[in-house]
Order: C-alpha cells, then structure tokens, then sequence
C-alpha cells in the first residue's frame, strides 16, 4: 500500500481493499464453522446407526444366545450389559455438555416458530464462541486447573476403560477391544505422549469454539459406541469360533462320585463339541462308539478309585494334540452293608469354618439313601440348593451357624442331624507386584510395574481391581497414583539410588466375589532398589 501524501480517491480505494480482505477472512472463518457443523452432524447420525446396530442386532444375539446357551453365553451377556450401562452413562454425560454449552452461546439449531433449521451463517457467531467452552472445562479460565465438570466427564470416561481392562483383559482373543479402549477413551495421555507438551483437555477445550468443543463431544460419544459395538461382536465371535473351528477342546468325564459296592457302573469319557471322525482316539478305556470312551467301573472294594487317560486328536494338519483326562469316584456301602457296618469316626474340628458373606458350597449324603430328598436348614443363614445332596450356605451373622441335615434313611425313617461350624470373616487382601510384597528391582523397572491385590492361598473366587494408592520415596512427598500402574510415579522413582525403598501403601481395591462387604484395608509393599 502507498505510503506519504495520498489523495482522497487514493485513501478511499485503499479502505475498501481492507473492508474486502475483511470480508474474505469472515467468509473463509463461515465456511470452516460450516464444514465443522456439517462434520459434526454426521458423527451424530454416525453413532445413531452404531447404536440401532448394537440394539437390533448384536445385543439380541448375545441376548438369545444366553438364554438358550446358558454355560457359554450367560456371562458374557452379563459382562456386556455392565459396559452398555457406563457407555450410556458417558454418552449421556457428553450430550448434556453440549446442551449446555448450547445454551450459554446462545445457538438455536431450529426457528422456535417454524421448527426449520437455522442456517450456520445465522448461527455464527455462537459456533465461534469460546466462552461457554471455557468456563465450562476450566476453573476460573485457568488451562492448568479443570473444572469439576471436566473431571466429572474423566471419571466417566476412565469407569469404561477401566472396566474394559478389569473384565477382558486376561482373555487374549478380546486384546483389541482393550487395546482400543486404552487408545481412545482417554481423557489425559500417557506419560510422554502429548503431541505438544499440553495436556488431553488443554488440546481439545482451551480456547476452543463452541463448534470445535462439540465435535470432540461427539468424538468421546462415537468412540465409546464404537467400542461397545466391537466388544458385542467380538463376545459373540469369540463364542462362535471356538464351536466352528473346532480350535479349543476339554476333555469331559461323566460318571458317579458315588457308587454302591457291588453295584455296575459306568464312566463316559468324551471330548468337548465331540465327534465321531477317526481322527479321535480315546486311550485308558475298554472300548469306543460314536466318538465316546467306555470304561467299566471297579467297583469290588469300598473308597475312592480313580481313574485316567488321555483322549488324542489329529487335525488337518496331521498334527496329534494329547488331552489328558482323570476322574475320581467312591464306591459306599449299600443299605444291608451299612447295617453291619461298625467303626470310629474321626473329625477335625478347628477345620469345620465357613467365610462370613461368601458362597460356601456344602455336600451331604445319607449312605444307601435318595441324597436327592435330603434338605438342609440353617437358622442365621442363607441356604439355596445346588443338586441332589449340595447346598450353597451364605452366613451373615454370628459366630457359629448350626446346619440341620434331614433326609430319609435306607428303612424310611426320617433322621437329622444337627453340624456346627465356626463364622469367620474373610481375610484382609494383601498388596503384591509379582506376587510379593517385598521385593528388590533396579530403579528403573519400578515405573513398569502394577500394584494388585489378594487373598494367598484362599480358595475363593474372589478376585480385586485395584483403582489407587499412595508412594512414598525417600525426601519426597507422598503421590497419589490413580489405577494400577507406577508408570504415573516414575518421576519419583526412576532417580532413586541402590539401597533406598519405595513405599506402597494406602492401596484402594473393588473385590469381585465378596458380595456386599467391603474391602478391608490392603496390607502395604515394600520396593528395594538394587
């Protein structure tokens, strides 16, 4: 542009070419709010379709399936209505924020008269409002300091993670599914992975327009639908390839515990999803049909007997896989032996204990009797059958419970008889890495450890998800580290010198298996450096 003494047509010409690059920038700015607004539409009717996929396909599968195929389908269905259930509640939460963020910028998506849609251009100026977003996602406009809303929306966020991780973790043919939750349902990246030195909020919300906070939205919400569409097939394929492709196998047993001296019995011996090809052998039995081992049972002397085999299976590829197999039974007396039958009876008492809360399974068996007409009381229990001669009873208080067995004797007279057991609570977990407590490790492999917790030699199911826990060092405050990993904690750690100790404590943990008690506190670990 001229510069010095200019005329008036020089001056006049000069302000209209800044009116017009004004102009360009304004439209150039409308069109880019127009295409995010356009893109963000599509992610909504994106995830729209993703959800009446999930309802009207897959989730009625996996539904009817458990119903018909209980002992395969039952617990993945359950697991799967656990996770709907967090990614509905994150979706949900991700759609209010919009709608608040909606209201504050002042943005109408339809005439409130005609209930047509209002042209972005119409709506610029809310699209390219930044202040909603900010005061929403950031306390007092601060970038380093999130608001409760933002971390509300991170807890919601990690609940899906987490469960994701807790509940398919172990199983290999499930690794993408976690793999990708890992990726993308994230509210804060891992240690040294921001792009640009700035933290996951900081990059999606600070100084972001209202446009470009709804589109990242609608980011978190696909991505969570997206995920627990992936979990639905993959439950279900997981399922559906282990019975077509014939890729994993058990052997199985089907014969009486207990037997009757002198009386015949059999044992069935076959292979899971069996077959009848040739290419199966069954060795250990007398003879084999249609796919099944025969074994006749020794049944000439009272006690346990056991027995042992091995079923052998050639694949396509000619290769021959072993599947070993052993059953134990015992063989009682019957009702005219059990009259003459004299003798002591020998019992440790101190080992008759039941765990306060959980499920603790109990046989009971008349000899020469119908076990399937035996009935069992306990007053301060809850007592739900299982099969002929086996209950499940769940004390709650007290320290003693009385079990009252009932039933019929060979003669039909009916008899009880009254067991006492002792009540005692379930241990506390124990906080391991490895499975020590106490261990040694060069400083620098600190940060790839992760804490857990459990029960040693408790024969429960009972199983811990640990959610955070405290590490102390030498000369330093102690952190607070959420989940399960020292990888948050490795700018404490990987400075620290032979000799000294790192401090786990205070370790937070949901069980599994324990019904409704509560986690008692974690026993501490105990780092060596090398």
């Amino acid at each position: 542009m001229a510069t010095g003494k200019q005329t008036p047509r020089q001056k006049m010409i000069n302000l209209m070419y800044l009116v017009f690059i004004a102009m360009m920038a304004l439209n150039i700015d409308a069109e880019i709010i127009r295409s995010f607004y356009d893109s963000t539409k599509a992610l909504n009717e994106t995830r729209t379709l993703t959800e009446r996929k999930n309802e009207k396909i897959f989730e009625r599968t996996l539904e009817a399936k458990a119903q018909q195929v209980p002992d395969t389908y039952a617990t993945p269905w359950e697991e799967y209505k656990v996770l709907k259930a967090k990614v509905d509640v994150l979706v949900k939460s991700a759609e209010d924020i919009k709608d608040v963020l909606k209201k504050q910028s002042e943005f109408h998506e339809k005439d409130p008269v005609t209930g047509k849609e209002i042209d972005v251009s119409e709506n610029f100026a809310a699209l390219n409002n930044n202040e909603a977003t900010m005061g929403y996602f950031f306390k007092d406009g601060d970038e380093n300091s999130p608001s409760k809303g933002a971390l509300e929306l991170k807890a919601k966020m990690d609940d899906v993670r987490n469960y994701i991780s807790a509940t398919f973790g172990k199983n290999t043919q499930l690794q993408d599914l976690v793999d990708r939750a890992n990726k993308s349902i994230i509210a804060e990246y891992p240690q040294g992975k921001s792009p640009n030195g700035k933290t996951w909020f900081q990059n999606k919300f600070f100084h972001q327009s209202l446009i470009a906070a709804i589109s990242n939205l609608g980011i978190i919400q696909n991505d969570a639908r997206n995920v627990q569409s992936d979990a639905l097939a993959l439950l279900l394929q997981e399922k559906v390839d282990a019975s077509i492709k014939f890729n994993n196998y058990e052997a199985i047993v089907s014969a009486p515990t207990d037997i009757q001296s002198g009386k015949k019995g059999e044992a069935v011996i076959m292979l899971g999803s069996y077959s009848n090809s040739n290419k199966i052998k069954i060795n250990g039995v007398s003879r084999q049909e249609n796919g099944k081992g025969y074994i006749p049972l020794n049944t000439g002397g009272l006690g346990e007997h056991k027995l042992n085999g091995s079923i052998t299976l050639t694949d396509a590829t000619g290769k021959a896989q072993n599947f070993p197999f052993t059953h134990t039974y015992n063989v009682i007396a019957g009702p005219q032996e059990v009259k003459l039958e004299k003798g002591l009876l020998l019992s440790a008492d101190k080992m008759n204990v039941m765990y306060r809360g959980l499920e603790n399974p109990v046989s009971g068996s008349i000899l020469g009797a119908d076990n399937s007409k035996l009935s069992l009381s306990a007053p301060g229990a809850v007592v739900k059958g299982t099969g002929p001669g086996k209950w499940i009873v769940t004390p709650t208080t007290g320290t003693t419970v009385k079990l009252t067995l009932s039933g019929q004797n060979p003669s039909g007279q009916t008899v009880s008889q009254v067991f006492e057991y002792r009540i005692k609570n379930v241990p506390p977990p124990q906080g391991q890495i490895r499975g020590q407590n106490v261990l040694a490790m060069p400083a620098t492999s600190i940060a790839n450890q992760s804490i857990q917790a459990v029960i040693p030699d408790f024969d429960f199911p009972v199983s811990f998800t640990v959610n955070q826990f405290m590490v102390k060092v030498p000369g330093r405050a102690a952190l607070l580290v959420k989940g399960n990993s020292l990888d948050d904690a490795a700018g404490l750690t990987k400075n620290l010198r032979a000799g000294e100790s790192v401090f786990i404590f205070d370790i937070k943990a949901t069980a599994s298996g324990l019904g409704n008690q509560q986690v008692k506190n974690i026993s501490s670990i105990l780092i060596n450096v090398q």
